[in-house]
């Protein structure tokens, strides 16, 4: 059930009874010729809600603008500095806690938000928060590696378009999208790991189209549908385990 969908008093039933929440966090950005700029947000959102149905979690509203300075040279990309996301996101935290939210599961959507959450969650030691990325599960991750090895790249990535088609929209796939875009090294990977790119101007240089070594056209609605389903089911899983951590 969605936080913004219910009343105060199923609210407050709710925390009567559990006192979890999932909290969405995304981002918004370009993500290639073919990707949604919502992505990283709709895929947590999705997830989100799908596993909230299995573990009868309340889903909060997703936190969607969050630090992307890389992309601003994109149309479409919004983001905000790494300081004002981490006070946002730790008031909102502050927040639920103080309402009664005793367990805040945080499923995050975005490498550059893991970061800043990190230090918001250690720095309230006595909150129980939980911070996964919805790509953390391993039955994710055998289909990702089934369908797109090292096509998966870094952003605009196969499985995220995957997912969005399926829960949202298929838009038209520009002819030059078929191309696989420029391989990435395992070095070039292992120092850009959580969305550690240059400025705008250069990353867009770098790749014009927007992907960063990720084939977005290897993406298909039903492959969506089945990560989907492995990743609601992996975080409720996670979810009923942290409830009662």
């Amino acid at each position: 059930m969605r936080l913004d969908l219910m009343t105060w008093p199923e609210v407050d039933a709710h925390l009567a009874a559990s006192g979890g929440i999932i909290v969405p966090v995304g981002s918004t950005e370009q993500h290639g010729p073919m990707g949604l700029i919502g992505t990283d947000a709709l895929c947590a959102t999705t997830i989100a809600e799908r596993a909230a149905e299995r573990c009868e979690a309340i889903v909060a509203p997703t936190l969607a603008l969050t630090p992307a300075p890389f992309n601003t040279a994109f149309p479409g990309t919004i983001s905000i500095s790494v300081p004002l996301f981490a006070a946002l996101a730790g008031e909102v935290f502050d927040s639920l806690a103080a309402q009664g939210f005793a367990h805040v599961y945080v499923l995050n959507g975005h490498g550059a938000n893991l970061a800043p959450l990190r230090e918001v969650i250690a720095a309230r030691p006595g909150h129980r928060i939980q911070l996964k990325s919805w790509w953390d599960f391993e039955p994710v991750n055998v289909l990702r590696r089934a369908w797109y090895g090292d096509w998966e790249g870094m952003h605009a990535t196969p499985s995220e378009v995957a997912i969005t088609m399926a829960a949202h929209r298929q838009p038209p796939v520009p002819p030059e999208a078929l191309t696989p875009p420029r391989a990435l090294s395992a070095d070039y990977m292992r120092a850009h790991v959580g969305d550690r790119h240059g400025p705008p101007d250069e990353h867009r240089r770098d790749f014009p189209d927007g992907r960063v070594g990720s084939h977005s056209a290897l993406a298909t609605p039903q492959q969506g549908a089945d990560l989907i389903e492995a990743a609601a089911n992996a975080v409720a899983e996670d979810y009923r385990a942290f409830m009662v951590s």
